[in-house]
């Protein structure tokens, strides 16, 4: 990368006085235009501090020629905060991604090698530690060398004043216009680059000057300081530079693409060797090491610039992805927006992430195996950690980059919006254990009853400010259905989750009202949907119609394997500036969403649903630890979900199409035919096999749970009740053993001023298996 509005100045042999062309001069008329320069010099007053005062520094200058704001500098530019690169790490402690505005890393002088400091010097500014801000004899050396030859072959300006040229060209950052400014070679520009040169050398050691120079300027292929120069061309620390080497990268900077090593390899040697030749010049090297160094090859091991999510490996991008969002929204890294994206673009950052490299490696195996590429649908996945909000794993098959052709997305299907990703996806049944958890809240037994009709009319249900009405009772859309006509109530809620029964979460649902289950999603991070909207108070919330994501759901289950402790989603352990010095980030943010008591309920009845008799029956981990969980499948067959979990790990699949939503019937997937998909034939395989490889060496960790009696046989005395919606009416004793209804239904009151209209297509949930 050289576009000359990008690279910082160096040894600009154009930017100084040039004379038109003449024919050679005497001596006498070189001294004639000596006298010209040095007297439009005054007149402009670019040079005269430069040339009356002391070569130690020109202290004074500002006083003497009245220049407002002369005698103080701005400390951000002698020492400005310059663009770092930003590393991103996994738990381990493993590279996932540099991402950088460009590539630097800032050291201090005691991390370069002394030969690197001193070809520079020798090559830029041989006189660096003899002068001050201007070398008066450099000038009128370059005078005599551009009048002799007609033409700018000889610059005059000191490393220092690079420096200055450099600053302000990082000031100027992506700006291609202030960048162009920067470099202009006008008599304003040349005066501040003056002032600032001369300020500089009495408020900083050479030394430092040294030192920052070396960390700020351009040496081609997106490498900026001398830390990022030496790693790309030679794959090792500044400090380890041999002389050749340092030599090589010293010659760089006058001309970073006509010295290019990798393109121009002979023009980068020879000019390597002039470096060397100067070193030997001005007695820093011997001539037998200048021999020896000189006979030594370029010697590159070239790395290619690396830069941004994109480059991150084992599908780790996306999570790098969602890590760039959390620094730019999170008010722990700034409290306004341009304070986090300052942050961000200054980089210079270690970041210590959550994502655990076995987890992530296991979800991405299976996500990939499980579904192609080149498939119609696709599938992601999210593991987060109970009890802590840490995202272990983040995955899915499509791999993160702009090649459509390839299949390829920086959408990541796992999270909002917001943070990166798309609209989300309907979850269908998944949603259900959110529903019985705001009815246990509301005092429901475990063993709560409703006839749970094999169709029922959508009901009336209380909302947090009024009532929602079915306005299409009777027709086929103002109905909800069961899986399959055998599905006839009355069931519990053990036997109702097992067979994720619509029909009884519906008349749950009735009863708690829509506001209850609203407020419970809320407590369980589901704030809104994946877009951002707010969660709509239909009836069809409870069956999974409201749009969220992989991530979203993890942790919702998550919560319930804490014990009903919920903990926002956390992806940064760790943050250290480049210099070691630790960046305050966000801290575990936990709150109880749920009593114990309720947790402990739903974990006993998910686990049902992967025991004989429930829907994910078959998903068992290869160790046969416990496990709970729950699938997922919308109408049309358009998404399908399993969410499970152990103790200590939970992890939420979607599976299904993105943009077309395709239905997933008569389907290959993963070189499998299908003919039609389930939450737990398509997702919930996937979720098995990242499941048994994540928690190989976890330790088993079991489940809180409680007795919940086995929903007894239907008793043909029992039949629907004409009163409250939902309850059970016995006319003969029921059967030994068997429970009575364990709580009567309150029915709704409607209030006033609220309606609605059936809840769309995609709300019902009858094909979940």
């Amino acid at each position: 990368m050289s576009p000359k509005s990008r690279i910082p100045a160096a040894s600009d042999p154009g930017d100084t006085w040039v004379p038109r062309p003449r024919r050679r001069e005497t001596p006498l008329g070189i001294l004639g235009h000596t006298a010209t320069f040095l007297g439009a010099s005054v007149l402009g007053g670019v040079l005269v501090a430069g040339l009356i005062l002391p070569a130690a520094g020109a202290v004074g200058l500002g006083a003497k020629n009245g220049v407002e704001g002369f005698e103080s500098i701005p400390d951000d530019f002698k020492t400005p905060p310059l663009s770092q690169a930003t590393q991103i790490f996994d738990a381990g402690g493993g590279l996932i991604a540099k991402v950088y505005e460009r590539d630097r890393t800032v050291i201090s002088a005691d991390q370069m090698s002394p030969l690197i400091r001193t070809a520079q010097v020798d090559i830029e500014d041989a006189r660096f530690y003899e002068h001050g801000a201007v070398d008066l004899k450099g000038v009128l050396r370059a005078i005599t060398k551009n009048a002799e030859s007609g033409a700018a072959v000889q610059g005059a300006s000191t490393l220092t004043q690079q420096y200055v040229k450099n600053v302000n060209v990082e000031k100027a950052g992506d700006d291609a216009d202030a960048v162009r400014e920067a470099q202009r070679k006008t008599l304003g520009r040349k005066i501040q680059e003056l002032r600032y040169a001369i300020k500089l050398e009495e408020d900083l050691t050479k030394e430092q000057i040294l030192t920052n120079y070396l960390n700020i300027t351009f040496y081609g292929h997106q490498a900026y300081g001398i830390q990022a120069a030496s790693q790309r061309y030679f794959g090792k620390d500044a400090k380890d530079l041999s002389l050749p080497e340092a030599a090589m990268l010293a010659g760089l900077v006058q001309n970073p693409s006509q010295y290019d090593p990798k393109l121009h390899p002979v023009a980068a040697q020879k000019r390597r060797d002039t470096v060397i030749d100067k070193m030997v010049e001005n007695k820093h090297i011997t001539a037998d090491q200048a021999r020896e160094a000189k006979a030594a090859p370029l010697g590159l091991n070239y790395q290619d610039p690396r830069n941004g999510c994109i480059t991150a490996q084992a599908g780790m991008g996306f999570f790098c992805d969602y890590v760039r969002h959390v620094v730019k929204q999170d008010p722990a890294f700034g409290k306004s927006a341009a304070e986090r994206k300052r942050l961000w673009d200054t980089g210079g950052l270690n970041i210590y992430t959550t994502l655990d490299p076995e987890k992530q490696a296991a979800a991405q195996k299976a996500v990939s195996t499980k579904v192609y590429v080149t498939d119609p649908v696709s599938a992601a996945m999210t593991m987060v950690e109970p009890g802590s909000g840490k995202i272990l794993a983040m995955a899915q098959t499509r791999p993160y980059g702009l090649a459509k052709e390839k299949n390829e997305t920086v959408v990541n299907y796992n999270v909002d919006a917001a943070m990166g990703g798309g609209i989300g996806f309907q979850p269908g049944s998944n949603f259900k254990p959110i529903v019985a958890a705001a009815a246990l809240e509301a005092g429901l037994p475990s063993t709560q009853r409703y006839d749970s009709p094999n169709r029922m009319d959508w009901p009336t249900m209380r909302t947090c400010d009024g009532t929602w009405k079915n306005l299409s009772k009777g027709k086929k859309e103002g109905t909800i259905p069961n899986e399959s006509a055998s599905e006839v109530g009355p069931y519990e809620l053990k036997q109702a989750m097992a067979l994720s029964v619509n029909t009884y979460f519906v008349q749950m649902e009735q009863e708690i009202g829509l506001c209850a289950v609203k407020q419970m999603a809320n407590k369980l991070g589901v704030a809104g949907k994946a877009d951002g909207s707010p969660l709509s108070e239909v009836p069809g919330l409870g069956l999974g119609t409201e749009e969220v994501t992989p991530l979203t759901m993890a942790n919702v289950y998550a919560t319930f394997a804490a014990r009903g402790t919920y903990c926002a989603p956390l992806a940064i352990n760790r943050i250290t500036t480049v210099g070691g010095t630790d960046v305050p980030v966000p801290q575990a943010r936990c709150t109880p969403a749920m009593s114990e008591d309720t947790a402990d309920v739903i974990n006993s009845v998910l686990l049902g649903v992967t025991e004989k008799g429930g829907t994910a029956r078959d998903l068992g981990l290869d160790d046969r630890r416990q496990i709970a969980g729950k699938t997922g499948t919308t109408d049309e067959k358009k998404s399908a979900w399993f969410t499970g979990y152990t103790g200590n790990l939970a992890g939420s699949v979607w599976l299904g199409s993105p943009g077309t939503k395709v239905p997933m019937r008569n389907i290959r997937i993963g070189g499998t035919y299908q003919a039609e998909v389930f939450g737990a034939t398509g997702p919930g395989p996937i979720w098995q096999k990242a499941m048994s490889d994540a928690v190989r060496n976890m330790p088993e960790k079991d489940f809180t749970t409680v007795y919940i009696p086995d929903p007894v046989r239907r008793d043909p005395n029992c039949t629907t009740s004409s009163g409250s919606p939902g309850s059970v009416t016995c006319t003969g004793a029921p059967a030994t053993g068997s429970p009575t209804n364990g709580g009567r239904p309150r029915g709704v009151n409607p209030a006033p001023g609220r309606t609605g209209s059936p809840v769309p297509p995609g709300a019902t949930d009858p094909e979940d298996q």
